[in-house]
């Protein structure tokens, strides 16, 4: 089944990339996104029950064609003395029940999509622990972008409190701009102490996805970077149609209740009993003549039977119009679906590309503007050609625009993590 060949593909490609994995680990390289999401996918409790799952269902399709167990019985009648004692007649009797020809295939048919679904569910698992992981990560890389920017802040501050402090000792500025420029250094250390505190935390939210030891970090790739997103909308929508596992499960969904509706109408169709009996009469006398006049001790009994559907206004009729009800619905949901999948595919599109141009806009463009900015404010008010305010003003300036920058830059990764989650599959392959 080519479900199950791409599953055990998967699986054997998760298993190389962890100890490739692993060996890296056991070197301290900085780990990579990728290599996190495949040190999460393999470790996660949630994926390994999603794949038991789909394995429990792949082992239930060969019970819908298997025949149904014979039945023996045995007879020891009109015995005297008791039920086991020595009777008139003994009976020996196998019986077999079949199912109208072409049932149980129906039945094989629904169980292969179960476990198509089962599949589908186990990937879904596979690509939300990638969604968190990722999620985890980023966060991790934009606070330790805010601590640097914010360190490099508290070396402007300190600057600007060296700068006042000799402005004053020559009577050139008031004690206030001292004052202020240290308050303003002060709160940039605390808020330094923040942004300690949120690395700490993010380490240990992506242990928690990784299923590791709270207090072991791994060494991790720390560079921001930000890939453009260079794919036509209409093309994002189709991939999502092709690779959605809530989309495929529908349409999966919708095949097994066309099937459950022909097995409804097969149920005015007639199975079949069938069976064999033997009989050996132990009291001549109970036993049939023979064409000569004596008695025959042993015989053979061919049976043969098939159900009625003779009430069949009260269950197969309203066993069709419930298959017909269910086969609906199942091809409302997966309408829904699409519908939903293509306005959240084009949502979150234009949000990322809006992202990623405001943070490329600052990177390229504002930032610079802001340090040059503040070089030249700086050299100003050494000059007394601007007051402290005004500097006080570029500088945060300076600063707000880098953090603006990680905010944008941050509101793409998010946008990017939601898109494939939308479409169902990564987007850089």
């Amino acid at each position: 089944m080519p479900t199950i060949k791409i599953g055990g593909a998967l699986m054997l490609a998760i298993a190389t990339i962890a100890i490739a994995v692993s060996h890296a680990c056991a070197a301290d390289a900085p780990l990579s996104e990728a290599q996190l999401v495949e040190i999460a996918i393999e470790a996660n409790p949630a994926v390994k029950s999603a794949r038991y799952r789909w394995d429990a269902a792949v082992h239930s399709i060969k019970q819908t064609v298997a025949p149904n167990d014979p039945i023996f019985t045995y007879t020891n009648s009109d015995s005297v003395k008791s039920p086991v004692g020595r009777a008139a007649l003994r009976e020996f009797n196998f019986t077999e029940t079949f199912q109208f020809p072409g049932k149980a295939l129906h039945q094989r048919d629904q169980a292969i999509d179960a476990a198509g679904i089962a599949h589908l569910m186990l990937m879904a698992t596979v690509r939300d622990v990638r969604a968190a992981t990722e999620t985890s990560y980023f966060q991790l890389l934009l606070d330790n972008a805010l601590s640097e920017v914010n360190a490099e802040n508290v070396l402007n501050l300190d600057q600007v409190v060296r700068v006042a402090e000799t402005a004053y000792s020559g009577s050139a500025v008031q004690q206030t701009d001292v004052i202020s420029a240290e308050f303003n250094l002060a709160a940039a250390r605390q808020l330094q102490h923040l942004y300690l505190t949120g690395i700490a935390n993010d380490e240990t939210a992506l242990n928690l996805q990784l299923y590791r030891p709270l207090g072991s970090p791994l060494p991790v790739d720390r560079t921001l970077k930000l890939e453009a997103l260079n794919f036509p909308l209409d093309a994002l929508i189709d991939r999502a149609y092709a690779a959605r596992q809530e989309i495929l499960e529908a349409a999966l969904a919708e095949r097994n209740a066309n099937t459950a509706l022909y097995l409804a109408k097969m149920e005015y169709l007639p199975d079949f009993t069938a069976g064999i009996q033997y009989d050996d009469y132990l009291v001549p006398s109970f036993a049939p003549t023979s064409a000569g006049g004596g008695f025959q001790k042993r015989d053979w009994v061919g049976i043969v039977g098939f159900n009625l559907p003779v009430f069949f206004w009260m269950k197969q009729d309203e066993d069709v119009v419930r298959a017909r009800a269910s086969l609906a619905a199942a091809r409302s949901d997966q309408n829904l679906i699409k519908i939903q999948t293509a306005a959240a595919v084009s949502t979150l599109f234009r949000t990322a590309q809006y992202a990623y141009e405001t943070a490329i806009l600052y990177r390229d463009s504002l930032i610079p503007l802001a340090r040059q900015n503040f070089r030249v404010a700086l050299t100003a008010y050494q000059g007394g050609k601007i007051d402290f305010t005004t500097l006080s003003i570029v500088l945060q300036s300076e600063f707000g625009a880098r953090v603006n920058y990680l905010q944008a830059a941050n509101q793409f990764l998010a946008s990017e993590v939601s898109l494939e989650q939308a479409i169902g599959a990564p987007l850089h392959q």
